[in-house]
């Protein structure tokens, strides 16, 4: 299968109706999981990932990039407004994910999270990860969390493919 996910900036509807909610960075910079966080920026781009069983990848000798152990979603459900997140719904998913596949949380060496450089979202991603992930680390070493907002900006709806596309070039 060819997953894919591409976002293009065709309107000022959305720009208009961000700016207003002040929600973008004023200064065009993504500081994502930064003091100094100010707002996202939007970008546009695309790309495109090719999912295929192992033993199938194994027998056509293709180069592996990575395996999905697991995947998981949920809702954040009711919060306080449409751009704040509940972290007990990010923590439930990453607990069910973990205890689902039978994951060790204690073996993670990187995130690559949502984060979207807001000083509302952001401390509520990084303590739902750090809550789950982090504790089970059990203060051995620290977790690097990372976003690719802060490479490229927010892709939205090509947001999760340009994540997965960080986090294989991270393990590259």
């Amino acid at each position: 299968a060819i997953a894919g996910g591409v976002n293009i900036l065709l309107a000022p509807y959305a720009f208009v109706g961000f700016s207003k909610a002040r929600m973008l960075s004023p200064d065009g910079r993504c500081r994502v999981f930064d003091a100094s966080g100010n707002g996202y920026v939007r970008s546009e781009g695309g790309g495109a990932v090719l999912l295929k069983p192992l033993s199938q990848a194994l027998r056509d000798n293709n180069r592996i990039m990575a395996l999905i152990a697991g995947t998981g979603l949920n809702s954040d459900g009711r919060t306080t407004g449409i751009a704040l997140p509940n972290g007990e719904a990010q923590a439930a998913l990453l607990e069910d994910i973990y205890r689902r596949y039978s994951l060790d949380k204690s073996k993670v060496v990187y995130v690559e999270a949502h984060g979207t450089g807001t000083a509302a979202g952001d401390p509520v991603e990084a303590n739902s990860i750090g809550s789950v992930i982090g504790l089970a680390l059990k203060g051995t070493r620290r977790l690097p969390i990372g976003s690719v907002k802060s490479n490229i900006g927010h892709l939205e709806s090509a947001s999760g493919m340009a994540g997965l596309m960080k986090a294989l070039l991270v393990f590259d």
